[in-house]
């Protein structure tokens, strides 16, 4: 999907460092349309209560789950919408790069911090209007105990408030418990699954895994499946949980 693109992206002089933000960097693409056709479905899907959470994740690494969620958060905050994307990857974090940001200082450090919420200080602006960005941070060496700390349940809890929307890009489902803790409180929950290259085995075993927490699942995003037409190499696919 975005490899097929990023060569017309780098041309953009104004998008050289945004390129795997295929919304921005060309608005007017089949891909960018998928994004816009995907935040349709999504809020179609949450007629009955506002959605106010996102969880985005993935079975296995290398799926483009935190590509998925940049792009997804552009889209929201495009229609108008104040959106946090927030990164809860604490052990290989990436929406930092998504955006040309530096992580030094983030997630991790706001839930450390002693002195009560201070949100704003680590709070990134981007050229989205009404996008506001929380990197992860430092890596921890306990991811699993800081998302399921009461100070994290806190922070969910006064940034729904504040926003209209809250996205939150994870760690793979498989291996790890991150993606399963936060899924378990959200509103909803994207499933990213990289076609051709997921197996039907890990699937089902994410699957499983949200099932144990009563995990929303809005639908499953068919990432880099092929659209079979020659001038579009890839595009995103929806499918709707039955």
């Amino acid at each position: 999907m975005v490899e097929a693109v990023k060569k017309k992206a780098k041309k953009n002089k104004q998008s050289n460092r945004l390129y795997g933000l295929i919304t921005l960097a060309i608005p007017q693409s089949p891909v960018s349309e998928q994004f816009r056709t995907l935040r349709t479905n999504i809020q179609f899907s949450m007629i009955d209560k506002k959605l106010k959470s996102l969880i985005v994740l993935s079975a296995t690494p290398a799926a483009g789950k935190s590509t998925v969620a940049a792009n997804l958060a552009v889209t929201f905050a495009l229609q108008g919408n104040q959106v946090l994307l927030m990164d809860c990857d604490l052990r290989r974090p990436s929406v930092h790069r998504e955006f040309g940001l530096q992580n030094t200082s983030g997630l991790t450090n706001l839930l450390a911090n002693q002195n009560g919420n201070v949100l704003d200080a680590y709070l990134n602006s981007c050229e989205v209007e009404g996008l506001s960005i929380l990197t992860s941070g430092p890596v921890p060496p306990n991811p699993a105990e800081l998302l399921s700390s009461n100070r994290m349940k806190k922070l969910e809890k006064d940034v729904s408030e504040r926003f209209d929307l809250v996205i939150y890009d994870t760690p793979p489902l498989l291996g790890f418990t991150d993606a399963q803790i936060l899924a378990g409180r959200a509103d909803g929950t994207v499933f990213v699954v990289h076609y051709g290259a997921s197996t039907k085995e890990d699937v089902l075993k994410a699957a499983d895994s949200l099932k144990i927490v009563n995990a929303n699942v809005l639908g499953v995003v068919y990432n880099r499946a092929s659209s079979g037409q020659k001038e579009h190499s890839y595009y995103y696919g929806y499918h709707d949980e039955e």
